[in-house]
């Protein structure tokens, strides 16, 4: 029985309601890890968090939580002095562009305003774009077009217009 995309929303859908704070589920190829705990780097020694991927496993796999817990996302850098992380507002895919033959949105050193787009995330065939909160020039991506990104994970740096408020 393969999983549609009803069952992994319905799953999700259970999970947010139950008491546990981590799951993982395995079936054929399919592997979904999700946690309720936010984005934790791996230098904390947890649980990764809120995570979705798939990944080869062997086709007779029984639909079961697993008792490893996913391997731990990279530590993000410390944000340099004067930047801005702009961060994933959710699990699933980047991308820099609005179709694979545009431009991306941004490039470094690109100016942006307040509000404005400087990619996508897709979810399950849903886009969601990111958004900046505040004007300034693009300094660093931090991220490639079509890669994995978690909740709350750097995507971008800024340097803003004006002094940013922490």
């Amino acid at each position: 029985m393969e999983l549609t995309e009803d069952d992994v929303l319905e799953i999700l859908k259970l999970f947010e309601q139950s008491k546990f704070d981590f799951l993982q589920l395995e079936q054929g190829e399919r592997k979904i890890t999700v946690s309720k705990g936010g984005y934790r780097p791996a230098a904390t020694g947890t649980a990764p968090a809120a995570a979705a991927a798939v990944a080869a496993a062997p086709p007779s796999a029984p639909l079961q939580p697993s008792a490893q817990p996913a391997p731990a996302p990279t530590p993000p850098a410390a944000v340099p002095e004067g930047l801005v992380a702009i961060t994933a507002p959710m699990v699933g895919k980047f991308y820099s562009a609005p179709a694979p033959s545009d431009p991306p949105y941004v490039e470094v050193g690109s100016k942006v305003a307040a509000g404005a787009a400087v990619g996508l995330i897709e979810v399950m065939k849903v886009f969601a774009s990111i958004k900046t909160e505040i004007a300034g020039t693009i300094e660093k991506i931090l991220v490639t077009n079509g890669q994995f990104v978690e909740f709350g994970q750097p995507l971008f740096l800024i340097r803003p217009d004006s002094p940013a408020k922490r």
